[in-house]
């Protein structure tokens, strides 16, 4: 038995795994609520889920929301076309799902909702009367599956352009541009698109002026430079004062979820690297995981350590940026050209690892690409030593600059309960004072095994949440020290028919030669079902739910990332501030728009 295996006995039991499993007997109230109506549901990935009529949607959650210890975190909503499912026969009869993920801190569970909708019936009550981050996700519903939900504030286009005809996730609509007729646009059409493209300040909830006077609207991107990538907010100003924003996404949209459904569970891989573009091997972890939970595959005590280490270096890569780039925002111009020098020397130690830097695509089903290669341990081993003391010269630099503090402190302050009600998530969440955290929380891939600390902070104000990033690159420095120290021996695949690449018996008999020409030419079938890992990443909560009817690609995957939630937030942030603090704000939050537009 291995110090990792040791480790988790003692301090967990065999599983290591802190979550306890929900029962509706825990819930004796929402029990007594939907009484015999309520219809269980099992899942590989032991979330409570339960079918309920969408007449008993609205108690039901405000019920949840309200009890001694509530699911005060609305995790995900997300709609699901099941006319094409193949094992639909064991489903409740219905053309469409909602699904409704909350979580609850206290008690470090989750509950999953579901209600069946009818194509010519797909219309539900919105929840954003009393949870304000549901309206962004009941809008991308509504894009892109037609669901209605009634009493919406403005069930308006999200990620697609206000003409786009049809709902893309729907079962019908083509999943390659070869499938549709080839693009053109006339000079008819131009004028129709520019029309709709007209900024109408009531078709925001803006309101033209007052008795006193007239505001002026200004449109910050998509293409500025402090909103790191296509992204645009419209502004509502007195002078330089907001009285309104409204983000606008949907720049960069490209389907992701779409695409995973004709991609093979193998070839999907470098598609998830794309995601937070920045996350590198962290987009694949949640895929990853939840695949292995679906089919039971068990990896060895060294995929593990090889994984959590290279994605705390993506940790520290990711934060690097932000740290850079949020001194460059707020007039400091240094830093983040030093930063980049440490950057290229640890994208350097992971190209050197995987083959590639930014997007290596390097975790598989079962394991890993291949093993670690010679002199790793040096590599690492130099960075680790030398990285921290950098970080000292970098943290006095820009934390206590003069300037910085009295451009942050105070700016885009909310409290604990607030970042729940928008559903706001690492970082940002523990910058409040709440320390919570995946890898401490629900620990995965062996992270109960390591000796680090959450840290949080105070004020939730945007100082805070880069003071608390710096801390969190020290903390993956001491994780990825750990790693070196105990790294266990072991296979990097695991002896599993489904894992990928297959195993490599091939040469030796039939039966194996067979599976590994189907693995590799079709791709591998998992099982029935459905699955959702969540981690802790780089930016927040990243998690994956697939469902699988038992073929060999993905009936749908479901991400669910941070920056989506969080930009929603923005508004409430930025109400009576200056220009230049919404600039503040905006790089406080460290979001990438390829993790909004997914």
């Amino acid at each position: 038995m291995s110090i990792f295996t040791q480790e988790v006995s003692a301090r967990n039991g065999q599983s290591g795994n802190i979550k306890q499993m929900l029962t509706l007997e825990m819930l004796p109230e929402l029990k007594s609520l939907l009484s015999d109506s309520v219809e269980q549901q099992i899942c590989i990935d032991d979330i409570l889920t339960l079918w309920i009529d969408k007449t008993q949607l609205i108690p039901a959650l405000k019920l949840l929301k309200t009890l001694p210890q509530p699911f005060d975190l609305l995790l995900d909503l997300y709609g699901v076309d099941e006319r094409l499912r193949l094992d639909r026969d064991k489903l409740p009869a219905q053309d469409f799902t909602l699904v409704y993920q909350l979580c609850s801190i206290n008690r470090n569970q989750d509950i999953r909702l579901k209600v069946a909708l009818a194509n010519d019936q797909a219309e539900i009550p919105s929840i954003t009367a009393f949870w304000p981050s549901a309206n962004w996700y009941e809008r991308e519903a509504w894009d892109m599956f037609g669901i209605i939900f009634n009493d919406h504030p403005n069930l308006y286009r999200l990620l697609l352009p206000p003409t786009f005809k049809g709902h893309p996730l729907r079962k019908e609509f083509p999943c390659r541009a070869t499938e549709t007729e080839a693009f053109s646009l006339d000079d008819e059409r131009l004028a129709i698109e520019q029309e709709a493209l007209k900024f109408d300040p009531k078709r925001w909830g803006m309101e033209q002026s007052n008795k006193d006077n007239d505001y002026l609207f200004l449109n910050l991107g998509p293409n500025h430079p402090s909103v790191h990538g296509v992204f645009r907010i419209a502004l509502q100003l007195d002078g330089e004062h907001i009285i309104n924003s409204v983000p606008d996404i949907g720049y960069h949209h490209r389907g992701a979820e779409k695409i995973a459904e004709r991609q093979t569970w193998h070839g999907f891989i470098p598609y998830t690297d794309r995601i937070d573009y920045l996350g590198g091997v962290m987009n694949n972890f949640p895929y990853i995981l939840a695949i292995e939970q679906l089919a039971n595959i068990q990896v060895s005590e060294r995929v593990q350590c090889i994984r959590v280490m290279l994605a705390e270096c993506f940790r520290i890569l990711s934060h690097m940026l932000f740290f850079g780039t949020f001194a460059q925002d707020v007039g400091q111009l240094s830093p983040i050209f030093y930063l980049f020098i440490d950057r290229e020397k640890l994208f350097g130690i992971i190209e050197a690892i995987t083959g590639a830097r930014m997007h290596p695509s390097w975790f598989r089903i079962g394991g890993l690409a291949q093993d670690l290669p010679k002199g790793w341990d040096t590599m690492m081993q130099e960075f680790v030593d030398e990285f921290p003391k950098k970080l000292d010269e970098y943290e006095v630099m820009v934390m206590q600059n003069s300037i910085l503090k009295r451009r942050s402190i105070g700016i885009g302050q909310y409290n604990t309960q607030e970042a729940l009600d928008w559903n706001i998530t690492g970082a940002g969440l523990r910058a409040t004072g709440l320390d919570w955290d995946l890898r401490k929380a629900r620990p995965y891939s062996g992270y109960e095994n390591y000796d680090f600390d959450v840290p949080t902070g105070h004020k939730g104000d945007a100082y805070d949440r880069c003071q608390l990033r710096v801390e969190e690159m020290r903390q993956s420095v001491k994780i990825i020290q750990q790693c070196i120290n105990n790294m266990p021996g072991g296979e990097v695949k695991a002896d599993h028919p489904l894992t990928t690449p297959p195993s490599q018996r091939s040469k030796h008999d039939i039966e194996t030669l067979i599976q590994h020409f189907l693995n590799v030419s079709w791709g591998p079938v998992m099982p029935k079902g459905e699955s959702c890992f969540a981690v802790e990443a780089t930016k927040g909560v990243n998690a994956y739910t697939i469902i699988s009817d038992g073929s060999n690609t993905s009936y749908r995957t479901r991400i669910r990332t941070p920056s989506f939630a969080h930009l929603q937030m923005i508004p409430k942030m930025a109400k009576g501030l200056m220009v230049a603090d919404l600039i503040v704000i905006l790089a406080s939050i460290d979001f990438v728009m390829a993790d909004v537009d997914r």
